[in-house]
């Protein structure tokens, strides 16, 4: 089966300004791989016509389908509707039952069509026109110069309505579609170099129809393995075949599969062996709490946590042994094992985890540089501790030391020495 592909162009100078964010083609995306067409581009580009019209000639080589967000505006500085105009060589004419639709939707909110907002109704001539129910910028379909184009609105609940119940319908319906299945592996605690190197040989003997990505983010590599064919069971089927080989090679650091949070992956665990858990944050401020009460259920396994920011509160709220602070520092083994030991004693929890570093951009020094993080987890076996050399990035080492120490406590919880 041929492949299917796309091309989608967000048109805006507010996007190229970063005045706003195109989410759009971030979720027009999603929509067309669940329907089997392949995004072969995405193109951002202003409010200019010689711009635009070159993006349009070069989408046509690419793609087999053209989507258009933004530019329907009825104000001078929206260029899409005419441009489209132009580059197919039509006029643009009165369409009587789009303008009876813009009348309506002013009528409905006791407002009166003005001139201007009358011209939403004016389309290409060569276009199909498209209701918007959510609005009054018109969705215009096209098939010209062997493609099939369809232009949005940039408003994303305007778009979202118009792509579910008129394009891709219509895009089923003209093409006919391969299936695209995705099946992604999440890990952690291992780089991504490392990890293909642990899994070459089967990467290398893949079948021609599953493709591998590795996808790396903050401390941790998701593998996406894509299976393209006719038949949705049997591309789950040949997925999961090349996930059991797979697993052997890498269990140790893999936490779960697709859309599943390490923080729902450990509640899991915590949930199943019926333990408890709580944190003394100092470096990362809270943030870890926060990520375990972001899954619902985790009052069944949270115990609580004190943020003692300050050493006199490590002290006075935690009972760190002063001394040890003296001769150690904060930033040290010996304080993140006493504070893990004792947020663990206070919250009787099964087990007991601390964070304390430099996270920046001041405060670092030769001996403790800044980005230097002490990790430790607390348990009725003893505590294990490491110790993290991260970046000069204030909200990197926030959300990677959080992510580290629930790695920690994974291990912990699964047994896994890695």
């Amino acid at each position: 089966m041929q492949e299917v592909t796309a091309e989608i162009i967000a048109i805006g100078d507010e996007l190229l300004y970063g005045q706003i964010q195109d989410t759009n083609s971030h979720w027009i995306s999603q929509q067309l791989d669940q329907i089997g067409v392949r995004v072969v581009r995405k193109t951002t580009v202003g409010d200019n016509e010689k711009d635009i019209l070159h993006a349009f000639s070069s989408a046509e080589k690419r793609a087999n389908i053209i989507l258009i967000t933004g530019g329907l505006g009825p104000t001078k500085d929206d260029l899409t509707k005419p441009l489209m105009a132009k580059y197919f060589n039509c006029s643009i004419e009165p369409v009587q039952e789009a303008i009876d639709d813009v009348k309506l939707f002013f009528e409905k909110r006791g407002r009166e069509l003005t001139p201007l907002n009358k011209l939403q109704g004016h389309l290409p001539t060569k276009c199909t026109y498209v209701k918007n129910a959510m609005g009054t910028a018109p969705g215009m379909w096209f098939e010209e110069n062997g493609a099939v184009w369809m232009s949005m609105p940039g408003v994303p609940h305007e778009m979202k309505h118009l792509m579910e119940v008129f394009v891709l319908p219509k895009i089923k319906e003209i093409f006919p579609l391969p299936v695209i299945y995705h099946k992604v592996i999440k890990t952690v605690g291992i780089g991504e170099s490392w990890l293909a190197d642990m899994i070459i040989d089967w990467e290398d003997a893949l079948p021609s129809h599953i493709k591998l990505a590795y996808l790396p983010s903050l401390g941790q590599v998701k593998l996406r393995l894509t299976a393209f064919g006719d038949d949705y069971d049997q591309l789950e089927r040949d997925v999961l075949v090349e996930i059991e080989k797979v697993t052997p090679l890498i269990k140790t650091y893999i936490y779960g599969f697709d859309q599943e949070t390490l923080e729902e992956a450990v509640g899991k665990i915590l949930i199943h062996q019926n333990k408890t858990v709580s944190f003394a944050e100092s470096c990362t401020g809270g943030y870890i709490s926060h990520l375990i009460t972001s899954v619902p259920g985790s009052s069944n396994y949270f115990n609580g946590a004190i943020i003692p920011y300050h050493n006199q509160f490590k002290s006075n709220l935690l009972g760190v042994n002063t001394l040890t602070l003296k001769d150690h520092g904060a930033v040290s083994e010996e304080t993140v094992i006493e504070m893990a030991q004792m947020v663990r004693k206070k919250f009787k929890s099964d087990f007991g985890l601390a964070s304390s570093g430099i996270a920046g951009p001041g405060g670092g020094s030769p001996e403790k540089p800044i980005g230097t993080v002490w990790i430790a987890c607390a348990s009725e076996k003893g505590v294990k501790t490491k110790k993290l050399q991260l970046a000069h990035d204030r909200t990197l080492n926030i959300q990677y030391s959080a992510i580290a120490v629930l790695s920690l406590l994974r291990k912990q919880l699964t047994n896994e020495n890695f």
